[in-house]
């Protein structure tokens, strides 16, 4: 703990002469509150009621764009975490809340931070509160997944972790604890890492039965509880293993993502390694519905927001040559639940595009027409503002982007409250002999 904490202060000294200043809550007797790391040097983006914002994190740190309703051109800021990993994103509302959630991953381990004032501040804490017992004889290398509880429960969250394992918090993330029903599940010996480790990577939260939640895990398959996570059943009927003998085993099956939609939350979509299915009775069975794809291998699944039979995909070649097929950058869209596709690629790279889209990088906002966002392997920000119709590139140049989230600032006067250990500053004052210049000028 002694060589933790030493890491933490030198990571904290870094992080202050590179981006910004440490606060430091004032010693009591109280509980410590989490220090506080004020981003000086990192350019900000501005952000009013109304904005939407682009989440973005890449390989070598997270981004935040901006633009208004119509999503056509977009101001960008970053990046925050100079050199981490922030493989998920999350943006929270509840409670009137302006808060971005991040995990960050570097060498200095692994971290969940949050920003009340978009990115210009962020918890910088001494020690990871998400931490494994001392008696599982493991260690968090990352966090892969955060989810929000229900709107309800504004202080309830989840994380999903490597080694697979999923923590939650009842009291907005101060303190977590290791949900041991899927931790201590029998099956966890004979689970094998995919090729990004031992993962518990996306988190489905039913929202109409708060008890029923689903996970899914590389390489272990498709688990669901519905005692609010105190028992777990593999639930991976009908998904198939090309790489092993038995291909339909009760579990190990590497699932890359799992969607649900909130209209229908009985019906489910699953990517997986070789293969995209549907299951029409919470995940009990599933059926293949890859016929007419290019290829069924890929990553994302994502939902329309308003349409249960609508689902995105971005098909990649194989597991071996894990880019676009065809060299060609097309995103997949079906209308009636899986029964056909269509590619949808209006603007988007056409020749020699060898790219890949990862599991959590590709988005649809709430909005009408609803938004589609994606970014690659490469560095490419892609968005839609038509429903996929026509494509604009939103930014080039990024590090490998890993995961994309989207939100629309709502806001009534006071909601937007600066963090209480982050310094105040006056705005700049008007320049008016300037103004008054250019009018006698004119």
């Amino acid at each position: 703990i002694q060589r933790y904490q030493r890491a933490a202060e030198v990571q904290a000294a870094l992080e202050a002469v590179q981006s910004g200043a440490i606060i430091a809550a004032k010693p009591s007797d109280q509980p410590q509150q989490p220090r506080i790391t004020v981003l000086h040097s990192v350019q900000h983006v501005p952000v009013r009621k109304g904005d939407f914002l682009l989440l973005v994190g890449t390989t070598k740190g997270a981004f935040i764009f901006r633009s208004n309703a119509q999503r056509k051109r977009f101001d960008v800021g970053g990046p925050y975490f100079h050199g981490h990993n922030v493989y998920s994103l999350a943006y929270d509302k509840r409670a009137a809340r302006h808060r971005i959630w991040a995990s960050t991953q570097s060498y200095w381990g692994t971290m969940l931070r949050s920003s009340d004032d978009f990115g210009k501040s962020w918890t910088n804490p001494e020690q990871g509160p998400i931490r494994f017992p001392p008696d599982t004889g493991v260690s968090l290398k990352n966090i892969w997944q955060i989810a929000l509880g229900a709107p309800e429960e504004p202080n309830v969250l989840y994380c999903g972790v490597e080694p697979a394992a999923l923590f939650k918090t009842e009291d907005g993330g101060e303190s977590w604890s290791l949900m041991r029903g899927l931790f201590d599940h029998p099956h966890r010996p004979r689970w094998m890492p995919g090729n990004g480790g031992l993962a518990l990577h996306t988190i489905v939260l039913d929202p109409i039965n708060r008890s029923r939640m689903y996970v899914g895990i590389s390489a272990g398959g498709v688990y669901r509880t519905a005692d609010a996570g105190l028992t777990w059943t593999a639930q991976n009927r009908g998904i198939r293993v090309t790489y092993q003998p038995d291909q339909y085993p009760e579990f190990g099956q590497c699932v890359h993502k799992i969607a649900l939609h909130p209209d229908r939350p009985e019906r489910l979509f699953l990517q997986s390694h070789w293969g995209i299915y549907r299951s029409d009775d919470c995940a009990e069975s599933w059926t293949d519905i890859g016929s007419g794809l290019p290829s069924d291998f890929g990553f994302p699944v994502v939902m329309h927001p308003r349409n249960p039979d609508y689902v995105y995909i971005v098909p990649v070649e194989s597991d071996i040559f894990r880019c676009a097929c065809d060299g060609r950058l097309r995103v997949y869209r079906t209308r009636n639940a899986g029964e056909s596709w269509e590619p949808l690629a209006r603007n988007l790279p056409q020749k020699r595009a060898y790219e890949t889209v990862l599991r959590d990088a590709m988005t649809a906002d709430s909005l009408d027409p609803a938004g589609l966002y994606f970014g690659t392997r490469s560095g490419q920000l892609f968005g839609s503002s038509d429903e996929g119709r026509t494509w604009q590139r939103i930014h080039e140049g990024l590090p490998s982007v890993v995961c994309v989230r989207c939100a629309v600032v709502e806001d009534t006067p006071g909601l937007i409250k600066p963090h209480p250990h982050t310094r105040k500053r006056s705005p700049p004052p008007l320049d008016t002999k300037r103004k008054q210049t250019r009018r006698r000028k004119n």
